[in-house]
């Protein structure tokens, strides 16, 4: 019953993250490209995660971390990025 669920829920993240891409793609503007790499960042953790409880391991759990943090910096830097242009501050005096 519980392995029926996991891969109910499996397939209901990549569809979810399959969507967000799709919003990648054909965003009508930026900001709702950041918002669904967003998406995708949290919807594949999840998926890590319930994969990890499919199998009956904790060894996923350090790709959950690096995952989390690279979703964060990239929605952090893209954010920057549609709000500044930029993303690291260029100094033209030096």
């Amino acid at each position: 019953m519980i392995q029926t669920i996991l891969a109910i829920s499996l397939s209901l993240y990549i569809i979810a993250i399959l969507l967000a891409l799709y919003r990648i793609i054909r965003g009508p503007s930026m900001p709702d490209r950041v918002v669904a790499l967003d998406m995708i960042g949290v919807n594949l953790i999840s998926a890590v995660a319930v994969f990890s409880v499919a199998l009956g391991t904790h060894a996923f759990l350090e790709v959950i971390l690096i995952v989390g943090i690279l979703a964060f910096i990239s929605t952090i830097a893209l954010a920057r990025f549609v709000e500044r242009g930029e993303i690291v501050e260029h100094d033209p005096d030096r």
